[in-house]
């Protein structure tokens, strides 16, 4: 059962403050370890007396240690730039925004022998959103979700609209219980709740089983 929280609003930005904090904090900590391996392997006293084969594994794991803090910083950018800068919300329809997005990982699915499968309404939601915010947001939790799930699981995507005041999109996999989530994942999520907040919506997530809801504030119906 996900864990609901209430929008943050842009008046109240005391909880959305720390999360921020928390966030950039978790971020940060997580770059620390891949620069402290890289200086301690760049710092070896017999560097200098090192063969080819063992220089090359060196320089192999250390550029490995580059991708990992290059990927973070860009997580951590993203996040910053994120909280910092106030989305145009405009009225946009919803369903093609997640159909681009399930779109855009559908592949990365099949070959990894993960099925998903998406239950949507007939009739779709005109919404005031991001469209750049929203599939950022979308995208990530899909891939976040495909990271926590195995060959032959089901991840599915339902969008409800039953609600008078939201439309929300239920994303699970019933079958993946994760200990935790990786830095790159949890920044990831991090991410995509920031994304989210942004538009005056709500985003909550459980890992018991993996599941998240996205919760909209509703528009005109199209």
């Amino acid at each position: 059962m996900i864990s609901e929280r209430e929008p943050a609003k842009p008046t109240v930005g005391i909880a959305a403050s720390r999360m921020f904090c928390r966030s950039l904090s978790e971020g940060l900590h997580a770059a620390a370890q891949p620069l402290t391996i890289l200086l301690a392997g760049l710092q070896t006293p017999c560097v200098d007396e090192m063969s080819r084969a063992e220089l090359t594994d060196l320089v192999s794991s250390s550029a490995h240690e580059v991708v990992r803090v290059c990927a973070l910083f860009t997580y951590l950018q993203d996040l910053v730039s994120t909280e910092s800068v106030e989305p145009e919300l405009l009225a946009t329809p919803l369903l093609p925004l997640l159909a681009h997005a399930i779109e855009g990982v559908d592949l990365l699915f099949r070959e990894s022998g993960i099925f998903l499968r998406s239950t949507v309404p007939d009739a779709g939601e005109v919404i005031p959103i991001s469209s750049k915010r929203t599939l950022a947001a979308l995208s990530s939790v899909l891939l976040v979700a495909h990271a926590v799930s195995h060959v032959g699981d089901t991840v599915e995507v339902i969008v409800t609209v039953d609600s008078p005041d939201s439309v929300q999109v239920v994303l699970r996999n019933k079958n993946a219980h994760p200990e935790g989530l990786n830095s790159e994942e949890g920044l990831s999520m991090a991410l995509a709740e920031a994304n989210v907040r942004s538009q005056r919506a709500s985003l909550s997530w459980s890992l018991e089983p993996f599941s998240v809801l996205v919760a909209f504030p509703k528009g005109v119906r199209s």
